[in-house]
């Protein structure tokens, strides 16, 4: 069945590992047996206060070693503890999925910060953007060379300038002038990443498909509000100066209390095309869409209809989780309200939203 077709249900054979907050791994031998998480009418996850993802993409189950798998696992982990060590903390949203996203930029396994991808001058260039849901306000910046966590500078531009969008040698200078340390470029060298760089560069043509994604994280605070972030280093070989959604408010990232938090993954250019993330919030607050229809009918419908693939994680504010992908899965995460975290990195792992 294609993605597009597939019914708003979670699988009741979703096979989730659950971890325990202490952040030890259940080993193999005493994993849980699989079972559904708390099912939203109309599909989606329920009582959920805070998520992450790790990009889109297909992970057909054992192509990871079991090693690799508990690096992932471990990784999406430690960002979901952070984050919803700070909503029960009583810290706001926004401050939630700015340090979870900041777990995720350090992690090299993903796409962001650290583990970010080179462009075709092997360089990194690094796109973020963060929205409160309280009241709109966002910050974001696109082709940053040298700041750690380009999150954190998101977060900076909206909260220390008059600004929205800081881009390349700008953003940098405002980094430095606001106490941001400078980091150089071999900072973010990895050798995995380097590897598939000449590997584009042998065949320009072929598709990258990798797991280690763009960056998110949605939460909802104990006062009911909402925040997003995302961050990513792009795609493989991408033309100098190329921005894609992650960084553009309304494409990759969107937050409004009236409707919902999101973050999106996938081919930038066209989640720009269709406003994407904010699509979904209109769809809530005009149509009354619910979360989990509204987020398919962008992802499933309008984004494939458009030619690309790509998934999101969208949390409204009633705690239902919207997983919906074009892709056959998204690498993604969420902590319940009751502190349960879940963790998905295979095709069987994810409901068919």
């Amino acid at each position: 069945m294609s993605s597009s077709k597939r019914p708003l249900l979670v699988s009741a054979g979703l096979a989730a590992l659950v971890i325990g907050l202490s952040g030890s791994q259940l080993p193999a031998a005493a994993a849980l047996p699989a079972r559904a998480p708390a099912a939203a009418p109309g599909g989606g996850v329920r009582d959920v206060v805070f998520a992450v993802h790790g990009g889109a993409g297909s992970l057909p189950r054992g192509s990871l070693t079991p090693e690799q798998e508990k690096a992932y696992r471990d990784g999406l982990a430690k960002a979901l503890r952070t984050g919803y060590g700070l909503i029960k903390d009583g810290r706001p949203a926004l401050d939630a999925v700015e340090k979870a996203v900041n777990v995720l930029e350090d992690d090299p396994l993903f796409n962001a910060g650290k583990g970010a991808v080179f462009n075709t001058d092997a360089e990194q260039e690094l796109d973020a953007s963060i929205m409160n849901g309280k009241d709109q306000r966002s910050g974001a910046v696109a082709g940053v060379h040298h700041t750690k966590n380009p999150i954190s500078l998101a977060r900076l531009v909206m909260e220390k300038s008059p600004h929205v969008f800081l881009a390349g040698k700008g953003a940098d200078e405002f980094a430095l002038r606001n106490g941001v340390p400078y980091t150089t470029q071999d900072y973010f060298w990895t050798q995995r990443r380097w590897d598939q760089l000449m590997a584009a560069k042998g065949n320009p043509s072929a598709r990258q498909s990798e797991v280690g994604g763009t960056v998110g994280a949605i939460a909802l605070d104990g006062s009911r509000n909402v925040a997003a972030a995302t961050s990513t280093g792009g795609l493989t070989n991408k033309e100098v100066g190329r921005v894609g959604d992650s960084p553009v408010i309304g494409a990759g990232t969107y937050a409004n209390n009236r409707t919902l938090a999101i973050s999106c993954t996938g081919t930038g250019e066209v989640f720009i095309r269709g406003v994407a993330a904010h699509d979904v919030s209109a769809l809530m607050e005009y149509a009354h869409l619910p979360v989990t229809k509204a987020a398919a009918t962008v992802v499933n419908q309008k984004i494939t209809a458009l030619g690309a693939t790509g998934g999101v994680i969208a949390l409204d504010g009633r705690g239902t989780l919207a997983t919906p992908h074009s892709t056959k899965g998204i690498i993604n995460g969420y902590v319940t309200k009751d502190g349960e975290i879940v963790t998905r990195l295979y095709d069987d792992e994810t409901p068919a939203e």
